[in-house]
């Protein structure tokens, strides 16, 4: 007699397991802890075999019928039901080892070798916020260009353009990783070259009319309620023309007093780690500035360390200064990054040289293999320009109008 829900719920347990059966082989199976798991028996090459179709009432009994007859049909067509479910599983393991995510993750520990963490930290994020929660799962070789679209354009919507053509470049280079590696035969992200809105180029904020920035130097030092930390940190991003990510993790080791100069390791560079150190000559401002700093922080591995007591611990957060320059009233008009472009604009009219001031900024050559040797070039004209440049600091905050200094090329 078929079984009904009703007889299954009255099932009770008892000292040893029993079944009760349905029709066509399918039974359920009921323990002494009361579990209801249901089975399936079949005969196939002549052996007796159990195929386990899963529990009451997760599996219910119309849904256990179905599971039935799909293994009655395989079994029709000489295929052993048991057997088609270990190969099902092995191809789950398969797709889920090719699939998107997976393959950017392997994709992203290969580039994290050679990216800042910062940056490494920060591709991850937006691929976790955006990109795996809509093609994560798929296969990467089923991932088409509609599916990538139709993800960015959602991007797109939330008003960040500029996210979703990094995402576009950032999955375009996951494909080619798994073209390489013989899990895919196309680059979607390929496709899509025009069918996206063109981000609008925004620019940090910077000071770069001299009067202006030197307005801006005497409400920096007239500034109160912060720590002391903070504003060292501003003044000495101001005064090295570098990075967020290389003066927050700046170490006292990197600091050569004697040569007046800091070596910026090649791994919290922008350009790459497989160059040398950057070189960042420091004016006698900069180095009077650290031996302030020595006094609070020396006690550390960093000059910057983020905890109240300056002990060992994690650096200042790249929101930090940028905080501080908000609470000045700069928001919109000067920002951490905006320090290089305000330097920049400033010595571009005493009338430094581009190759001076470029390798000063750390800024990229379109040839690797020219970066590889240039880092050394013009250090002689760069240690006079960044004196240049406190010197000019110094006197736009007292309130001088700097005259512009021509002529000055490489010593």
């Amino acid at each position: 007699m078929p079984l009904s829900d009703p007889a299954i719920k009255k099932a009770k347990p008892a000292a040893k397991p029993y079944k009760l059966s349905d029709e066509k082989g399918l039974f359920i199976v009921v323990t002494p802890a009361g579990g209801k798991w249901w089975r399936l028996k079949y005969r196939f090459a002549g052996k007796e075999k159990l195929l386990a179709l899963g529990t009451y009432p997760e599996v219910s009994l119309s849904r256990a019928r179905e599971k039935r007859d799909e293994a009655r049909t395989l079994l029709a067509d000489g295929i052993d039901p048991s057997e088609a479910r270990k190969h099902r599983k092995l191809a789950d393991l398969a797709a889920s080892a090719n699939s998107f995510e997976a393959v950017a993750r392997e994709w992203h520990a290969g580039k994290s070798k050679k990216w800042a963490k910062v940056t490494a930290d920060k591709a991850m994020t937006h691929l976790q916020a955006y990109v795996f929660p809509e093609i994560g799962h798929l296969p990467v070789a089923s991932v088409k260009a509609a599916h990538l679209l139709a993800m960015l354009r959602k991007i797109e919507s939330k008003g960040i353009a500029y996210t979703a053509s990094r995402l576009r470049e950032m999955c375009g280079q996951v494909f080619r990783y798994a073209v390489a590696t013989g899990r895919a035969e196309d680059n979607p992200a390929a496709h899509l070259l025009g069918a996206m809105q063109k981000p609008a180029t925004t620019h940090r904020p910077a000071i770069t009319e001299r009067r202006e920035f030197g307005a801006f130097l005497r409400d920096l030092r007239e500034a109160t309620g912060f720590e002391p930390v903070t504003r060292y940190a501003a003044y000495f991003a101001m005064l090295t023309m570098v990075r967020a990510q290389e003066f927050r993790f700046a170490r006292w080791e990197e600091i050569d007093v004697e040569a007046r100069e800091w070596k910026v390791p090649a791994h919290r560079m922008k350009v790459g780690k497989t160059l040398p150190a950057h070189t960042v000559p420091l004016s006698r401002q900069a180095l009077e500035l650290l031996d302030e700093l020595r006094l609070l922080t020396g006690h550390t591995p960093y000059l910057f360390p983020k905890s109240k007591g300056y002990g060992e611990g994690e650096v200042i957060s790249e929101n930090t200064v940028g905080k501080l320059l908000n609470n000045l009233g700069y928001q919109g008009r000067q920002c951490v990054h905006g320090f290089r472009a305000s330097a920049r604009s400033i010595l571009s009219e005493q009338g430094w040289s581009v190759e001076a001031m470029e390798r000063q900024l750390d800024h990229k050559e379109a040839s690797g293999t020219v970066a590889a040797y240039a880092r050394s070039q013009h250090l002689p004209e760069r240690r006079k320009m960044m004196q240049a440049w406190a010197d000019t600091c110094d006197a736009l905050e007292a309130g001088a109008e700097v005259i512009p200094i021509r002529g000055n090329t490489a010593a």
